[in-house]
């Protein structure tokens, strides 16, 4: 039995870290674990501007713990009004990529896109300058049935997009289900995909176990135990189209628990603890390093880290809440055991 794992640092392919209180309460969870991290651009208002962007840089670097060696990669947030001059600045500005949330997807995305179509000017840019799309892959059709509505994406959305913008660089986020790893799995090498440590730890189950569990609850929700195989053999199966990205979703608990609760999941405090497990349970720690700290940095075009990170098989209970400013944060899987720990920085 394997009982420590050395990795090359690994980086978080997309994150959210707020502003503010919330953002200066969850920072140092990402930045003690990870060198970089995608920044996702939904607060409130949206990072739609480079000018934006560079300011929320700004604030995220300000608020790093002392000595900390952590990288924010910044985003914009698509609507139906971006324009290619602002892809071009971006670009320029050493942004990486641009989010696009269908309009009422998840957590801030009411500006959001209303209509694909009109984002192809920015879409254009996009693939001219080399930033990536990231995608929150839902339509928002309420006909559709909410655990399908990752299928029908791929086959409105996202497809057609692909067969209109060849050359654009795509990351499927957060996929959920099987038809998703199929999907990414057979395409070009244009088209790659995150996957969160909760899609490959739990089924929608987990949702219901003893009663309503909010912070169980994210977009896309969690699916069937068929679909979270699914994800598992994708993450475990060594293919560079597949990488960490954890959708850490800090949200007060009381806003998670509330009669109409908030949609996401903190996961940053234990985020490789968790994936480690995931991976053990595979019996696929050997492919854990080229999920966690390679495959995301090559699809970006961007160095792999250098320094190195070991974690050590140990049990310990996650805490049930944290500080978050005025009120807690609450973890997912508070409460419950774990069985692999960060240990820091390898000494050689």
């Amino acid at each position: 039995m394997v009982d420590s794992l050395t990795l090359t640092r690994p980086d978080d392919w997309h994150l959210h870290l707020r502003d503010g209180v919330a953002l200066r309460a969850v920072l140092p969870h990402t930045a003690r674990q990870f060198a970089r991290a995608i920044v996702m651009p939904n607060l409130q208002p949206p990072v739609t501007t480079t000018a934006l962007a560079l300011a929320y840089k700004r604030r995220i670097v300000e608020a790093a713990p002392d000595g900390a060696r952590f990288e924010p990669l910044m985003t914009l947030y698509l609507t139906d009004r971006t324009a290619p001059d602002e892809i071009r600045r971006a670009r320029e500005a050493g942004i990486v990529a641009v989010k696009l949330y269908p309009a009422g997807a998840t957590t801030n995305s009411d500006a959001g896109v209303t209509d694909i179509r009109k984002t192809f000017a920015a879409l254009e840019a996009m693939q001219r300058e080399g930033l990536r799309l990231l995608v929150h892959g839902e339509v928002t059709d309420p006909a559709v049935d909410v655990f399908d509505r990752e299928a029908v994406f791929i086959e409105r959305v996202l497809d057609p997009l692909r067969r209109d913008f060849p050359a654009l660089k795509v990351v499927f986020e957060h996929i959920t289900t099987q038809d998703a790893a199929q999907y990414v799995a057979a395409a070009g090498a244009n088209l790659a995909a995150t996957i969160t440590a909760h899609h490959l730890l739990y089924n929608r189950n987990a949702l219901f176990k003893g009663g309503l569990r909010p912070h169980w609850y994210c977009l896309p929700v969690l699916k069937r135990e068929t679909h979270r195989q699914a994800l598992l053999r994708a993450a475990t199966s060594g293919s560079p189209k597949f990488f960490l990205g954890t959708d850490s979703a800090p949200h007060a608990a009381h806003l998670k628990e509330q009669a109409c609760g908030c949609a996401g999941c903190y996961t940053a405090l234990a985020a490789l603890e968790l994936y480690a497990q995931a991976f053990d349970e595979a019996g696929a720690l050997d492919r854990l390093e080229g999920f966690a700290s390679f495959f995301g940095a090559d699809f970006y075009g961007l160095p792999r880290n250098a320094d190195r990170i070991v974690l050590k098989r140990e049990t310990w209970t996650l805490p049930e809440a944290l500080p978050f400013g005025e009120h807690v944060l609450a973890p997912l899987a508070g409460g419950e055991t774990l069985s692999w720990r960060f240990a820091g920085e390898a000494t050689s």
